[in-house]
């Protein structure tokens, strides 16, 4: 059987590259997006912590793509992805509406797209339907499902979960980055440490007709015991996060 050995060997590297091949690919178009000079210095100083680069590489962004960051917050990923699919490519920026409800006549954040250079983002009130007036590449929420499973419960994650789904073109794919909780956490904890169960999140998304497509250690910390809440002094930037990147069939 010597003979064969090399052969095996390099079969085996083959198949490594090319399981490694769409990360390591993407990682170059990322780097561009995150030393864009339109990018504030608020965002910057968070990059450390967040890692914008290997999270570009994972989502699989690509120049011309049509994004959605679902629950933008102040705009951090908005602005990466506005760099990355450049202006052949499109970024909606959907504020759910229960948050908009939460705000109680609040102003939002300002707008991203009134920002020089973010002729490509368009900001949107998401509630049952993601309304975007386009088939999505790619789907985006960063540290927010949880919010939507707090104040609606499970019906509220079905409803988004479906209108992803609907939003998203055939193999397009839907990222889930979120604090993680330790295992069989219930609603009252939830709400109270702002993390959400892994398998949850999971279950809830499979349930809704998408295949799982990868995970990412990327914000991995094993010395966070998931016990504390995500704001408190410590912890806070600083959470075990789990990042799930679902596909659509």
């Amino acid at each position: 059987m010597k003979p064969f050995r090399p052969l095996i060997l390099l079969s085996l590297a083959s198949a490594l590259c090319l399981a490694a091949g769409p990360a390591a690919a993407q990682a170059p178009l990322a780097a561009p997006a995150v030393a864009d000079a339109g990018r504030p210095d608020a965002d910057k100083a968070r990059d450390a912590d967040r890692k914008p680069a290997e999270m570009l590489a994972f989502a699989q962004v690509q120049p011309g793509q049509t994004v959605v960051d679902y629950f933008p917050g102040r705009g951090y990923f908005t602005r990466l992805f506005s760099a990355a699919v450049g202006p052949r490519g499109t970024v909606y920026a959907a504020a759910p509406q229960a948050w908009v409800d939460k705000l109680q006549g609040k102003p939002l954040p300002p707008p991203v797209s009134a920002e020089p250079g973010r002729g490509n983002v368009h900001e949107t009130v998401a509630a049952a339907s993601l309304n975007v007036p386009v088939k999505a590449d790619l789907v985006w929420t960063s540290q927010n499902y949880h919010d939507i499973r707090i104040w609606g419960g499970a019906a509220a994650t079905a409803e988004l979960n479906k209108a992803v789904f609907d939003a998203l073109k055939p193999g397009g794919h839907y990222i889930v980055l979120d604090h993680a909780a330790r295992p069989g956490l219930d609603e009252a904890g939830m709400a109270r440490l702002h993390r959400i169960d892994e398998a949850l999140v999971k279950r809830e998304v499979l349930a809704a007709g998408f295949v799982l497509d990868g995970e990412s250690q990327a914000l991995r910390n094993p010395g966070d015991d998931r016990g504390a809440q995500v704001f408190e002094t410590g912890i806070r930037a600083h959470t075990d996060q789990f990042i799930l990147r679902f596909r659509k069939p």
